[in-house]
């Protein structure tokens, strides 16, 4: 224990020289946790809509009035036909056409029926998808409110037919804002990048400089280098976790519905085995550039195929059996579990014996391939 106390106090003098990382560790991660989450919400605006009125009633006005009003669409003004509002999509100006035939409140009135024609450009496929979406809501919403007289043969207002009402709650995000479902995610993305990419450049950084070498000549264990270099960063990482979810409490008005208990030993579980990862990389590389290359391939595919920006279960077979073999999938499902939804330990079990055995692999699989050569 005297020697890996050694190798501590050397890990903790050359972290606090370099004034730079050390700002750039806690600084960085801040300021992105600030910053991102209102850059990344999936809640599309502003959509552009160039509206083709061939009736010019009194109905698709109502429309058009309905449609600017909702929040989410910006009208073009009437375009005078449907292929001058093509190209208008074509040149980029708008995201949809909505084209209203002529005797469309005639139709309507008489028979009680009418198509009218959506055109959506999908090269922006969410701001389509989500947008159409919006779009088609606000004409169901303007259909089921459409002030129709309908007379009886006796001239009579017939009786409306009783209808089921549907109402849709959101539970553990009532409003649906993105920022309760973002925030969480981006703060293990960051703790992720961090934790992942200074001790990949750790041990490598150690080979450069030749300070390995020396190293190599003393009696420590491999087990002693490996825990040296990763207790550490695991402290620091602990710390970067801490100042995030004051962020996320102070900036974003997000609190923990679970307990900061469970919290704590998940998020120390999950930066064992990064931690362990990152160490695994730096075996295995000569330079920091090799180190580098390596842990942004794994960084990629951590990100994407975590469930952070799409749902894991939309994904392939293969996909989500790769995705279960990440830890990052694991602990951002974790904390929007304890975040959001005041999850348990009992119904986390299992998540934490996943994450612990990534942590035994990774450190493991780190201390074998660590070779001890002068």
């Amino acid at each position: 224990m005297k020697t890996l106390g050694f190798i501590l106090q050397k890990e903790f003098r050359q972290i606090l020289r370099d004034k730079t990382i050390l700002a750039m560790m806690f600084a960085m991660p801040i300021m992105q946790l600030v910053i991102l989450p209102l850059a990344a919400n999936f809640e599309v605006k502003n959509v552009n809509v160039a509206y083709v009125d061939h009736d010019h009633s009194s109905y698709s006005k109502e429309l058009a009035d309905k449609i600017a009003s909702s929040g989410y669409f910006k009208m073009l003004g009437n375009s005078s036909s449907y292929g001058e509002a093509l190209e208008m999509i074509e040149y980029g100006t708008a995201d949809l056409v909505l084209e209203i035939p002529s005797g469309f409140e005639r139709n309507l009135v008489r028979e009680k029926y009418q198509k009218v024609n959506l055109s959506v450009d999908a090269i922006n496929g969410t701001k389509s998808s989500l947008g159409s979406v919006y779009l088609m809501q606000v004409i169901a919403e303007f259909n089921r409110n459409l002030d129709v007289n309908i007379k009886s043969p006796n001239g009579k207002t017939a009786v409306p037919r009783a209808k089921i009402s549907v109402k849709n709650i959101n539970w553990y995000n009532p409003r649906a804002e993105y920022k309760y479902y973002m925030v969480p995610g981006i703060l293990v993305l960051l703790l992720t990048l961090i934790g992942g990419f200074i001790t990949a450049l750790n041990i490598v950084r150690e080979k450069e400089i030749g300070t390995i070498e020396q190293i190599n000549v003393t009696p420590i264990q491999k087990w002693q280098f490996i825990l040296g270099k990763l207790i550490p960063f695991w402290l620091i990482g602990m710390i970067v976790f801490t100042l995030g979810l004051l962020v996320m409490y102070l900036v974003y008005s997000i609190s923990p519905q679970g307990g900061l208990l469970i919290l704590y030993t998940f998020g120390a579980v999950y930066l064992i085995a990064l931690l362990g990862f990152g160490l695994l990389i730096s075996t295995f590389a000569d330079t920091q550039l090799q180190a580098m290359f390596i842990a942004f391939f794994f960084m990629m595919i951590f990100m994407l195929m975590s469930g952070f920006f799409t749902s894991t279960d939309s994904m392939p077979d293969w996909a989500i059996a790769v995705s279960n073999l990440t830890p990052v999938t694991h602990f951002i499902k974790v904390v929007r579990l304890i975040v959001l939804k005041g999850a348990e330990f009992a119904q986390l079990k299992r998540e934490l014996v996943y994450l612990a055995l990534f942590a035994i692999a990774l450190n493991g699989f780190a201390i074998w391939n660590y070779r001890k050569t002068t």
